[in-house]
């Protein structure tokens, strides 16, 4: 038992490092946050979360094992991702462009978009990103050996299920609060600027990736 508990604060730590690491998901978290106030970034963030603990369940039966190495599957989701996240890149990149007066007038302001519009915008961001199933296979192959019991497999996939949730609704809560809100208000075309970037990058680069 001391041993497999040891696999099990390990993959822990793991998931801690890798779902609160910046990246596509967690950025565009905070922007909403930012533009959009809490209870918008709380819908965005479930869709992660639910993403999250698809790829976790699968990995945890060893589907997403077999996934892996069925090559088709993964140019699939490696295009989906990659064409998702340039898309989201457009969207940032038109946003920078726009003077505060133009968005104060209307011009051009995006329409108001649903709580469960934005659950599902955050569950494909995830359910799209090949990396998230094979970091979930990495992830879990350190708790899960040869031998490990149901129960072994439930804590772990309770405990990052807890994770996910603190981490995701963590950032929407964070960066949802007024100084942050002023921030965004202060550097919005400079924080659409970079988010532009940094998603055209990682679509680009998702692309172009050989798994």
């Amino acid at each position: 038992m001391p041993v497999e508990m040891h696999h099990i604060l390990l993959v822990f730590m793991v998931y801690i490092i890798g779902a609160a690491s910046p990246g596509p998901s967690n950025m565009r978290i905070m922007a909403v946050a930012m533009q959009e106030g809490r209870k918008s970034a709380l819908c965005l963030a479930a869709g992660v979360v639910s993403g999250s603990l698809f790829w976790g369940s699968l990995a945890a039966t060893g589907i997403s094992a077999m996934l892996a190495e069925y090559a088709q599957a993964l140019v699939i989701l490696k295009i989906l991702g990659g064409a998702y996240l340039l898309y989201l890149g457009f969207k940032a990149a038109r946003s920078a462009l726009k003077t505060d007066e133009q968005l104060a007038n209307g011009s051009g302001l995006p329409p108001q978009v649903s709580g469960f519009k934005l659950y599902q915008r955050g569950l494909l961001m995830h359910l799209t990103n090949p990396k998230a199933l094979l970091g979930w296979v990495a992830t879990m192959s350190l708790g899960l050996g040869a031998q490990a019991s149901q129960s072994t497999v439930a804590i772990i996939l309770a405990g990052c299920a807890v994770l996910s949730v603190t981490i995701f609704c963590g950032y929407a809560i964070i960066f949802s609060t007024a100084p942050m809100i002023r921030a965004y208000q202060r550097a919005r075309r400079v924080i659409e600027g970079s988010l532009a970037i940094v998603f055209g990058a990682a679509g680009f680069k998702l692309l172009m990736t050989r798994f």
